[in-house]
């Protein structure tokens, strides 16, 4: 027995979205994926996941379940936590954002305490960035700074660059500069045409430097590190494309909260004599889809706040930190339950619902959980790539409950309590 192939399957396992992945089906279990990739493969597993419903521990019903979390929910409006996770698809984000809504709730995500310094950096400069596809079609130079995509984004290089052949870079890796910038443990892809070192210490003012001399302003005396920095500022200027890329998650080396600023500067500096974009990798889970959602409901992508009855931006007040404060009587958990030891304790320590694929194997008290399907691998919907895409999610495996329905009746159970008597 061959099996189902199901073809043009989106995998969330990492930001890059690849939409082209051929999932073999046998007896509702996955058995193959191609392309290889050891982070997709991670990701879909074999599959399968828990399919339980808990209260207080103990097997219950699905309607009594929800009912006693609409009940909680609803007594607890105006001291709640709704904490979106991963493994949603934007359609379950939204239905989460609405559940916040009605219970006068804070949301947060599960980016917030890894990527707001580059999104408040964001905010404060804007941006110069770009889609993955103009990054294939159009960049001749790639700088990786401090990153090498292969170890967590596996398929970029080959599907983005600097491999691939491009509409403008027909010859594909022969027709890009590659410039490889080593922070510390950060280091950059092998094989790069250049390469160049620096100490985390040093990160900040190479930017700084690299930007003024953009602006042709002379760096007078700095070390040597330093100059072979700002000696790659004329190919970057002479590039008709280039793209800066960084990873937006954190890594080994412990970086300035400065560093995104600084790359964002440098990419705005660079489109005065050419073109140029910054890329930002972003791991998976739709992580950027949970921001995007968010973003186009309460005009802010975390760290939003219902307590008015309008949203409210409190970046300073982030979901996880106030939680572990004791700020929130309860919390509604969505999404993938992946949390630290002290965070944990935290959510153990008040009541908390949890609604989402292998919610019942939580690592603290829940007061109820309810297992749903992994968005893209058992529910369809949205997802989004890193470069904040959209794309259509095709499941290969049948769901037995999905997160937007189960969700979607929590939020009429919890409408139905707040309707006056």
């Amino acid at each position: 027995m061959t099996g189902e192939r199901v073809e043009h399957v989106t995998c969330l396992g990492c930001g890059c979205g690849c939409d082209d992945i051929a999932v073999t089906v046998r007896e509702n279990r996955i058995v193959e994926t191609s392309p290889p990739c050891p982070i997709g493969k991670a990701w879909f597993g074999d599959g399968s996941v828990t399919w339980e419903v808990l209260r207080d521990g103990k097997p219950a019903a699905l309607e009594e379940a929800l009912a006693d979390a609409a009940n909680l929910l609803v007594q607890s409006r105006g001291r709640l936590l709704v904490y979106i996770g991963l493994d949603l698809s934007s359609q379950a984000q939204r239905t989460a954002a609405e559940v916040a809504d009605l219970l006068l709730a804070s949301v947060d995500t599960a980016t917030s305490e890894t990527v707001a310094a580059g999104l408040l950096a964001a905010q404060r400069r804007g941006r110069a960035t770009s889609t993955l596809g103009e990054i294939r079609n159009r960049a001749d130079l790639i700088l990786f700074w401090g990153t090498d995509p292969a170890r967590r984004y596996p398929r970029f290089q080959s599907r983005y660059a600097p491999e691939p052949a491009g509409i403008q870079i027909p010859a594909g890796r022969s027709g890009r500069t590659v410039i490889s910038v080593n922070i510390g443990a950060d280091r950059g892809p092998p094989g790069a045409d250049e390469t160049v070192a620096l100490e985390p210490g040093d990160e900040i003012a190479a930017l700084s430097l690299m930007r003024a001399a953009l602006q042709n302003r002379s760096p007078g005396e700095v070390s040597e590190r330093l100059r072979a920095v700002v000696d790659l500022v004329p190919r970057l200027a002479a590039a008709r494309y280039a793209v800066l890329v960084h990873d937006a998650e954190p890594t080994a080396e412990r970086r300035s909260p400065l560093r995104a600023e600084g790359l964002i500067a440098l990419a705005q500096a660079l489109n005065g004599p050419t073109r140029a974009a910054l890329c930002s990798l972003r791991a998976g889970g739709n992580r950027p889809g949970a921001e995007s959602v968010l973003t186009w409901q309460t005009g802010y992508p975390f760290a939003v706040s219902y307590s008015r009855g309008y949203p409210r931006y409190a970046p300073e007040q982030r979901g996880l930190s106030r939680l572990e404060a004791g700020h929130f009587g309860a919390a509604l958990v969505v999404g993938s339950p992946a949390f630290d030891a002290r965070t944990a304790s935290a959510l153990g320590r008040i009541d908390t619902i949890v609604i989402g694929p292998r919610a019942s194997q939580t690592a603290f008290r829940t007061r109820a959980a309810v297992d749903t399907g992994v968005a893209g691998i058992h529910e369809g919907g949205t997802g989004y790539r890193m470069d904040e895409i959209p794309l259509r999610l095709r499941p290969p495996l049948e769901s037995q409950r999905s997160a937007v329905q189960t969700l979607e009746a929590l939020s009429h159970g919890i409408q139905l309590r707040l309707r006056p008597a």
